[in-house]
C-alpha cells in the first residue's frame, strides 16, 4: 500500500453523548480490559494501514481527542443522524479514491480479520459502491433488515418499523458498519435528505441511492458478538465477559494453565510466553508482559510490569508500572514494587515495599524492608548491589546505595551508603536489667488493687 495513495482509509463514529451511560465521561472512553472502547476500534483497524483513519466526534470531546491522537478529528456540531456525521469527516478526509470504511467508536469487538473482508468485498470484480457488514443475531429484535435480491447482491435496508412481516422474518441484520467506494462517497452523503420521522440525516440511504446510480451493493457478514454496541453500564459488562472468556481461551490455547479461568482478568495487551502459570484470582491492568515459566500465584495484581522467564510471583502481590522482575527472581506475599528493577535471582519474598530501586542479582530483602523514595516533593532512587543482604524491618531512605555483598542487620535505617561486603546496622543499643521485668510486672499489679479498692 502507497503512503502517498492508500487504498484504504476510516471514518470512526464517536460524537454520541452516551446518555444510557448516565456519566460524564463520553462513551467510548469507557474501558474493556483496561482499553477504551474506541482504542479497541483504532488497534483493530492498525494491522491494515488504513489512512488517513478520521474520528468524529462532538464538541467538547477533548479526552476522546486525546485518546486517538495523532488521528485527525471531525466535529459534529449538531446531532442529525448518521449519515449527517460521516459528512462531518469531508474536509478531513478529502476526495479519497480508495475504499472508506464507516465504524463506530463503541463497537469495539469488530475484528481486523472481518475488516479485511470488508475491504476485499469492496474492491471485487463486481465493484460494489457499497458493502454493508450483516449480522444473525439471536434476537433481531428490532434491527433493520438487509434485503437481498435474486442474485445475493444487497437490494436495500428496510427499517423495522418501516418492514412488512415477511421482511422482518429476515434473520440477516444490518450492523451499521459499511466499506463504501471512496470516489462516490460524498455524492452519495450530499443527496441524502432528512424526510423521516426523525427528522435525520440516515447513512442507511446511500444503499438505495447507488442502487438507483446502477451500482451493484452487498453484504458481508460476521458474527454476532464482534458487532456488539454498548450503550449502558450493563452492556458496558456484558462486552467484558464476552472479551475476557475469549482471550482466557486464547491464554489456555497458546500455552497457559489458567488454574480457575474464570477469576482471572487480562488486559487488551497482556503478553503470556508457554508454560505460564496463573493462580486464581489474579487480575492484569495494561502494559503487561510474562516470559516463559512464569508462576505467578493467587490474588496478584500486574500492571505495567515485565516479568522474566522463572520468575515467581505472589501470592498476593502487586506489581506497579515500571517493575522489570529478572530471571528466576522472586516477588512474595504482601511485596509491592513500583519503578523498580529486580535483577536475575533477587528475592523480596514479604512483606516489602521496593519503589524506584535497582536490586541486584542473587540479592535477598528481608520482611518488612521498604525503600523510602519520596520526601514529599521528590522521588529519589535506591541502589543495592548484587549478593546483598538486607535484614528485616529494614528501611533504606533514596538516594541511598548498598554494595554488592553487603548487609544490612534487620531493623535498620540506612541514610549514608554502604559499601561493598561491609555490615550496616543503624539502631539503638539493646540494653538488658535483669529482674526489672519481675518488678514491673509486681508495680503494676500492685497499682490496679488498689485503684479496685477505692
Amino acid at each position: 500500500m502507497s503512503a502517498a495513495q492508500p487504498r484504504t482509509a476510516a471514518i470512526i463514529l464517536a460524537a454520541g453523548k452516551g446518555t444510557r451511560m448516565k456519566s460524564a465521561l463520553p462513551k467510548v472512553m469507557h474501558q474493556i480490559a483496561g482499553r477504551s472502547m474506541i482504542g479497541h476500534v483504532v488497534a483493530n483497524l492498525g494491522p491494515l494501514g488504513s489512512q488517513p483513519n478520521v474520528v468524529v466526534v462532538a464538541p467538547g470531546m477533548d479526552q476522546v481527542a486525546a485518546e486517538v491522537a495523532p488521528l485527525p478529528i471531525a466535529v459534529q456540531t449538531d446531532q442529525l443522524g448518521t449519515g449527517h456525521a460521516v459528512g462531518c469527516a469531508r474536509a478531513a478526509l478529502g476526495d479519497f479514491p480508495g475504499t472508506v470504511l464507516v465504524l463506530y467508536g463503541d463497537s469495539p469487538f469488530i475484528s481486523t480479520a472481518t475488516l479485511s473482508n470488508l475491504v476485499a468485498r469492496r474492491v471485487a470484480a463486481d465493484n460494489p459502491a457499497v458493502v454493508v457488514l450483516g449480522m444473525r443475531p439471536a434476537d433481531p429484535a428490532k434491527y433493520g433488515r438487509l434485503i437481498l435480491d435474486t442474485a445475493g447482491g444487497l437490494d436495500r435496508i428496510v427499517e423495522w418499523k418501516d418492514a412488512s412481516e415477511a421482511e422482518r422474518a429476515v434473520t440477516l441484520c444490518n450492523s451499521g458498519v459499511m466499506a463504501i467506494d471512496g470516489k462516490v462517497l460524498w455524492s452519495l452523503i450530499e443527496r441524502v435528505d432528512n424526510k423521516n420521522a426523525k427528522g435525520e440525516y440516515y447513512l442507511t440511504d446511500i444503499v438505495e441511492l447507488a442502487r438507483r446510480d446502477g451500482r451493484a451493493c452487498a453484504v458481508v457478514e460476521a458474527p454476532e458478538a464482534e458487532l456488539m454496541g454498548v450503550n449502558s453500564r450493563a452492556e458496558l459488562a456484558i462486552a467484558e465477559r464476552l472479551f475476557q472468556d475469549q482471550r482466557r481461551a486464547l491464554a489456555m490455547e497458546e500455552g497457559a494453565t489458567l488454574i480457575d479461568p474464570a477469576s482471572v482478568f487480562f488486559a487488551a495487551d497482556t503478553k503470556l510466553g508457554r508454560d505460564v502459570v496463573i493462580g486464581p484470582n489474579v487480575f492484569f491492568g495494561p502494559g503487561v508482559t510474562v516470559a516463559d515459566d512464569v508462576e505467578i500465584r493467587a490474588f496478584s495484581h500486574i500492571e505495567g510490569a515485565k516479568i522474566a522467564s522463572g520468575a515467581i510471583i505472589g501470592p498476593f502481590a502487586r506489581l506497579r508500572p515500571g517493575a522489570e522482575i529478572g530471571i528466576d527472581a522472586h516477588v512474595g506475599n504482601f511485596v509491592e514494587v513500583k519503578n523498580s528493577i529486580l535483577g536475575q535471582g533477587a528475592k523480596a519474598n514479604h512483606l516489602t515495599y521496593l519503589g524506584d530501586a535497582d536490586v541486584g542479582a542473587k540479592s535477598n530483602i528481608g520482611a518488612g524492608t521498604i525503600t523510602c523514595n519520596y520526601d514529599g516533593y521528590v522521588k529519589a532512587r535506591t541502589v543495592i548491589g548484587a549478593g546483598a543482604f538486607i535484614g528485616s524491618n529494614s528501611a533504606l531512605v533514596a538516594p541511598v546505595k548498598v554494595g554488592d555483598g553487603a548487609i544490612v542487620g534487620a531493623g535498620s535505617v540506612i541514610t549514608r551508603d554502604v559499601e561493598a561486603d561491609a555490615i550496616a546496622v543503624s539502631r539503638a543499643e539493646q540494653v538488658s536489667r535483669a529482674g526489672r521485668a519481675r518488678d514491673f510486672r509486681a508495680q503494676r499489679q500492685k497499682m490496679k488493687q488498689d485503684k479496685a479498692r477505692k
